[in-house]
């Protein structure tokens, strides 16, 4: 069930230098929220901007649901400085989230008991959003995950995951936190030195670092899924402005994704 209406802002603070979090009391979408989906928030109350904003939930506090997001225009510009009880028009929850369901998978008999089970969650920049409503979901497993980052002070979320008893690790373009380089690389090199048949790889980021994530689940044969970043108008499906081609013809990511099966998109 989709909720459109009104959520009461309760917090909206800046992490960082134009990067913030909000948190909107909405207990329609808190109740049946999943990791991977997102919400579309009309940012003002007149016409300007016209298109609401997509948004991944990255974390469900009780009836609240928390947003991290940067500002980038003059939609997330307004929306970083609306007051604490003010109202916002809100549409969600929307698309698929992540399939949970593939963690109880097994495989063939006689494998089984070769490979020890690890899932990996690879955030590049931002896409540490809905990796951390996912590592909350999933906390009963043991979770690697690599955060890959412009600089240290870009590195977000680090406290809460090491909070559930996730392994971290860590990579910066200029060198300052951890491997200087690609989390891509990170990713790599883990499973040159941890390779298990049944790795589960959950990512989201930039669509290079998705592109490179889809070639190395492929090498190794792990099963990844991977949340894609789309310029949305509706959000809802109905104007196919965020359509990507797959092995099964064009799908929406807003409705048939955000996320999909690394295996299955053409890039």
């Amino acid at each position: 069930m989709i909720f459109l209406g009104k959520a009461k802002l309760i917090k909206n603070i800046e992490v960082i230098q134009k990067y913030y979090k909000i948190l909107l009391y909405c207990s329609q979408i808190a109740r049946i929220a999943k990791p991977g989906q997102f919400v579309e928030i009309k940012v003002s109350d007149n016409y300007e901007p016209l298109l609401r904003r997509p948004f991944s939930i990255h974390r469900v506090k009780g009836n609240n649901i928390e947003i991290l997001y940067e500002v980038l225009g003059k939609g997330t510009d307004i929306l970083s400085q609306r007051k604490i009880g003010e109202y916002l028009d809100v549409i969600g929850p929307l698309g698929n989230g992540f399939n949970l369901n593939r963690q109880t998978d097994t495989l063939p008999a006689g494998r089984q008991e070769q490979a020890n089970r690890q899932t990996i969650l690879v955030a590049g920049g931002m896409g540490v959003a809905p990796l951390m409503f996912l590592a909350e979901k999933l906390a009963e497993v043991k979770i690697i995950v690599l955060i890959g980052a412009k600089t240290k002070n870009h590195i977000f979320c680090e406290k809460e995951f090491k909070k559930l008893g996730c392994t971290l690790k860590f990579s910066t373009d200029d060198g300052s936190r951890g491997f200087k380089g690609k989390v891509t690389d990170l990713l790599e090199d883990l499973l040159r030195t941890r390779y298990s048949v049944l790795s589960t790889i959950y990512a989201c980021g930039p669509k290079p670092m998705l592109e490179e994530i889809s070639r190395i689940s492929c090498k190794y044969n792990i099963r990844a899924q991977i949340s894609l970043e789309e310029h949305m108008a509706c959000g809802t499906g109905i104007c196919f402005g965020c359509a990507v081609k797959t092995k099964y013809g064009y799908k929406r990511v807003c409705k048939e994704g955000p996320v999909f099966n690394a295996d299955e998109i053409i890039w």
